[in-house]
């Protein structure tokens, strides 16, 4: 998995607000729509934060966490979440440190293409997730499918189309528990 640095981090946070807003707004509609009051929700390669922004600004309810494997971006991602109540952490999505069965909904955009091991890191999400809860994964559209297809289970796909862009680049997995 690649692991930004400082720099590298700052770029990413400059370039993420400019092209990836509309993806977080439709994200943040999804994540509205499916997570019931009150709930736990990990966003998996959260970067420099500004998915959580965009989630804690219309679900204040929720609880949220956030995870990185770079400790840049996790430092990003405080500076732009002063004003939301959202726990961050450094970590793999290989080794995630939640207790079994703790998270309502795991959300993750744009970095499942850089996790090294799918298989361990679906793994770690049927882990984590309560039972009859959901992961939602958004990638770019050709990103590992039959990887994906063997190491998450159970799936629904669909691409999706993002309104400054005329074809469709990114595919939502969803992934269910029993």
């Amino acid at each position: 998995m690649t692991t930004f640095g400082h720099r590298e981090s700052l770029h990413y946070d400059r370039r993420a607000t400019r092209l990836l807003t509309g993806l977080y707004r439709r994200i943040s509609a999804d994540v509205d729509t499916t997570a019931a009051p009150g709930a736990t929700v990990l966003d998996l390669g959260t970067g420099p934060g500004k998915l959580l922004a965009h989630i804690a600004t219309r679900r204040p309810d929720l609880t949220l966490h956030g995870l990185d494997l770079s400790p840049h971006m996790i430092d990003i991602a405080r500076h732009n979440l002063t004003d939301h109540r959202t726990e961050l952490t450094v970590g793999d999505v290989t080794d995630l440190p939640y207790p079994d069965a703790s998270i309502d909904l795991i959300v993750s955009s744009l970095s499942m293409h850089e996790w090294p091991d799918l298989t361990a890191a679906f793994s770690e999400i049927h882990r984590v997730l309560r039972p009859g809860a959901t992961a939602t994964v958004y990638d770019f559209r050709f990103a590992r499918t039959r990887e994906i297809r063997h190491s998450a289970g159970r799936i629904d796909r669909e691409n999706i189309r993002l309104p400054w862009y005329p074809v469709a680049l990114v595919t939502r997995y969803r992934l269910h528990t029993a």
